[in-house]
C-alpha cells in the first residue's frame, strides 16, 4: 500500500515538475488561443444590440375564462403566475403577427419569436419586453410596437387586466453580444487545458531512456550496470592527453 502511494506521489510530482519547466509553452498556448477566440468575436459574429422596455400588470380582480382571481400585491409568486400569462399572450402568433404586419418587417412568426424575451423584474409585477436584432434602430421600433399593442391583446384574453408602461425601449448604443473578453477567457482556459495535456502526453508516450533514475522509478527494477558513452570517453581522454603533451597555449586555447 504504502509503495502505491509513494509512486503517486511521485507521478504527480513528476507531472507538475514538468509542466513547470514547460510554462512557457503553457503560455504560449493560452496568449494564442485566447487571440484566437478574441479575434473570432470580434470580427466573425454578427453584434446584437437589445432594446428593452418595462410594464406594469396591477390586477386586484380578474377572471380567466369565466373563474374570477384575487390577486394582492403582497402575493409575489402569485403575480409571477400571472406574468407567466402575459408572457404567452406575448409570443403568441396572433400578437406576433400583427407587428410584423403593422411595422411591414420581412421576419416570419418563428424568426420574430426568437428575437423577443420577456422576464419578471426582481419578481415584482414589473416584466421588462426586450428584443435582440443586428439593426439597433430596428429593436427599438418592435420593443415599442409591441408595448403598444400587448394592452389590448391582454385586455382580450384576461378580463380585468390593467397593464401600464413604465419605461419605453431606447435606441441601443452598445452591442449586447458577443461579449469578446468572455471568449478571451474562455481561450485562455482552453489554451492551459490543451497545452497541459499535450506536454502530459508526450511525456507518458516517451520511451526514451532518462537514466539510472528513470528506470528506477518507471519501472522498478534495479540497475545492473551502465554502459559509458564510448564517444564522450574518447573526447575527454583526448583533451587530457591533448593538455599533457601538447602545445600549452593551444591547450589553453
Amino acid at each position: 500500500m504504502n509503495n502505491k502511494n509513494e509512486e503517486v506521489e511521485v507521478n504527480l510530482f513528476h507531472i507538475f515538475s514538468l509542466l513547470w519547466h514547460k510554462v512557457w509553452i503553457i503560455v504560449l498556448s493560452m496568449i494564442l488561443v485566447g487571440a484566437i477566440l478574441f479575434s473570432y468575436a470580434l470580427f466573425l459574429i454578427t453584434p446584437l444590440y437589445k432594446a428593452s422596455a418595462q410594464m406594469y400588470v396591477n390586477n386586484s380582480n380578474i377572471s380567466i375564462g369565466g373563474t374570477s382571481v384575487s390577486i394582492s400585491s403582497s402575493e409575489l409568486t402569485a403575480a409571477k403566475s400571472l406574468l407567466e400569462v402575459y408572457v404567452i399572450i406575448l409570443k403568441t402568433r396572433l400578437t406576433l403577427e400583427r407587428v410584423i404586419d403593422e411595422l411591414d418587417l420581412k421576419y416570419t412568426y418563428e424568426e420574430l419569436n426568437e428575437m423577443v424575451s420577456a422576464n419578471s423584474v426582481n419578481g415584482t409585477e414589473i416584466f421588462e419586453i426586450s428584443v435582440s436584432s443586428t439593426d439597433p434602430a430596428e429593436a427599438e421600433r418592435i420593443v415599442n410596437k409591441i408595448v403598444e399593442i400587448l394592452p389590448d391583446r391582454i385586455s382580450d384574453v384576461v378580463d380585468g387586466s390593467s397593464v401600464r408602461l413604465v419605461d419605453h425601449a431606447v435606441l441601443p448604443t452598445e452591442k449586447d453580444s458577443p461579449n469578446c473578453t468572455y471568449y478571451a477567457i474562455i481561450g485562455l482556459l482552453i489554451g492551459a487545458v490543451l497545452s497541459c495535456v499535450v506536454i502530459v502526453l508526450i511525456d507518458v508516450l516517451d520511451n526514451t531512456v532518462r537514466g539510472e533514475e528513470y528506470l528506477s522509478q518507471r519501472y522498478n527494477i534495479p540497475v545492473l550496470a551502465v554502459v559509458p558513452d564510448v564517444y564522450e570517453t574518447q573526447k575527454h581522454s583526448y583533451g587530457k592527453y591533448y593538455t599533457s603533451y601538447g602545445d600549452s597555449t593551444s591547450a589553453r586555447e
